[in-house]
């Protein structure tokens, strides 16, 4: 199955998103294996869904792997309808391998989470936040006013933008809340130089820097990948010693221009949050909330039991 999805991948629809490519599910699944399940006709592919397999306590378990930000079932447009998509959802699920657990967000084309239901799965609401490219203008002007008229012209001033390929600057610079905070940095560089190369191969993303137009010194970073529908804000940092500087907001800014004017696509997308002060961000640069399901179930009692204690925590 792998191969034939391998295969599919090539050929996509354009609305397939980037982190389901399987060049990109070889880079993120280092501490466990992906596979994929596909349903065929005489015609070809009509629906597949990728899954990151790790091991815990000896059992098989499914998760999202790291910087992947939706995967789950994905059908072709022209078999999302009432007639095709039932069946076709079922037969996915009945070619999972036996599991412990199984957890992923779901890309925005897979609403339909009904058989999923049917076999004792849950379900819960989660949200991403999206910019439509259509008119450059028109998405400036709906940013707050003190984003147009005071961070993004003071941040101007101090900083330039500029793209590169400074892995070792952009992981320092991208570190440091975490630092801050005394907590593990969510990837290890090696992740990330695998992961960067794999986009430059394919042409699917690019790193920005804030620098000061003075010393040069690095204030804020940011990564953003790209598929044919959307391009995604997938990274973010800035120096917490010079937060004030707007930089931040102005390489946000500048990421979406690059993606309507550069990448000419139709959608921005700020990959999601949940944590309010990012949220509010996010809806001051205008950004409409979108909805994605995150679905799961547990079938050991280990992750039962370490679900609910999460949950009371």
């Amino acid at each position: 199955m792998k191969e034939t999805y391998r295969t599919f991948c090539n050929q996509a629809p354009s609305d397939f998103p980037v982190f389901m490519q399987h060049w990109f599910l070889d880079a993120v699944c280092a501490d466990g294996s992906w596979d994929a399940v596909v349903i065929e006709n005489g015609e070809g592919v009509q629906a597949v869904m990728p899954f990151f397999i790790k091991k815990k306590w000896a059992k098989n378990y499914v998760a999202m792997p790291t910087l992947c930000r939706f995967m789950g079932p994905y059908i072709i447009p022209a078999y999302r309808n009432n007639r095709n998509e039932i069946s076709l959802l079922k037969k996915l699920l009945d070619q999972l391998p036996p599991l412990a657990s199984f957890e992923q967000d779901f890309n925005y084309t897979a609403q339909n989470w009904l058989p999923f239901y049917w076999k004792k799965f849950q379900q819960t609401t989660r949200y991403s936040y999206r910019i439509s490219l259509d008119d450059l203008d028109a998405v400036y002007q709906n940013m707050w006013p003190d984003y147009r008229n005071q961070k993004i012209k003071k941040a101007g001033e101090r900083v330039h933008i500029e793209t590169g390929s400074d892995l070792g600057a952009f992981y320092r610079i991208h570190n440091l809340s975490f630092e801050r905070q005394n907590l593990q940095p969510p990837f290890s560089f090696p992740f990330f130089e695998q992961l960067m190369q794999a986009l430059e191969a394919n042409n699917a993303g690019k790193l920005f820097y804030a620098k000061d137009l003075e010393s040069g010194e690095l204030h804020a970073v940011a990564c953003l990948v790209w598929d044919q529908n959307s391009a995604y804000f997938l990274l973010a940092g800035e120096d917490p010693a010079l937060r004030n500087s707007g930089a931040g907001i102005l390489l946000a800014w500048e990421t979406i221009r690059y993606a309507a004017e550069e990448l000419k696509l139709p959608w921005f997308d700020f990959a999601g949050s949940m944590i309010e002060p990012i949220a509010r961000v996010r809806k001051q640069f205008g950004a409409t909330e979108t909805p994605y399901l995150r679905v799961w179930k547990d079938r050991h009692w280990l992750w039962k039991m370490k679900r609910l204690v999460k949950k009371i925590w």
